[in-house]
């Protein structure tokens, strides 16, 4: 009858080492894909919306911008960016509230499927006219019904065109002196 604890240990043994290897393979791997943005076309003084949209794997979720409790990573982007434009009114989704096996009294603000924000490209009177690329990426720290893993970025970019084009509203004044935007 010994055999039997033997064989209880080996098994729990063997699932321990099959959760583990799962989770080594997971961490290398990225639960986020860039789907789309832009091209932008924007006139110098102007401002345009852009959506940026992101696609959460099949069983995964990632915590929303706003999660339930500050011990939650937030999803986040984060922009670098090339001359004179600005990214301004960054609109994330709100979350789902949804509660896990871990603990189904408690309920998290997550978002799963895709993924859409949407945010300004700003470019003020006295910009030169020009392609360029924004770079940018996605903060965010994925969750199975099991586990979190580590934080990730995901890079993402778009292009956008800054064009001489377009009028100025009447009533609209510019300062020379000044580097705000004038709306």
């Amino acid at each position: 009858m010994r055999k039997a604890p033997i064989m209880i240990a080996i098994a729990v043994l063997l699932c321990a080492g099959t959760q583990a290897q799962q989770a080594l393979s997971n961490q290398g791997r990225s639960f986020v894909s860039f789907q789309s943005a832009g091209p932008v076309s924007v006139a110098v003084g102007h401002k345009v919306p852009v959506t940026f949209t992101f696609r959460v794997e099949n069983g995964f979720h990632i915590n929303s911008n706003k999660p339930m409790t500050e011990e939650l990573i937030p999803t986040q982007m984060h922009f670098t960016l090339p001359g004179e434009i600005a990214i301004g009114k960054v609109v994330y989704p709100a979350g789902q509230l949804m509660s896990f096996p871990f603990d189904p009294t408690q309920k998290l603000s997550v978002y799963s499927g895709d993924v859409v924000i949407h945010a300004m490209v700003i470019v003020p009177q006295d910009a030169s006219p020009g392609a360029m690329t924004v770079h940018g990426e996605l903060k965010y720290q994925a969750c199975d019904n099991n586990a979190c893993y580590p934080p990730k970025k995901l890079p993402m970019s778009f292009d956008v065109k800054v064009t001489t084009g377009g009028s100025r509203r009447p009533g609209a004044r510019g300062n020379a002196q000044s580097p705000h935007i004038h709306n």
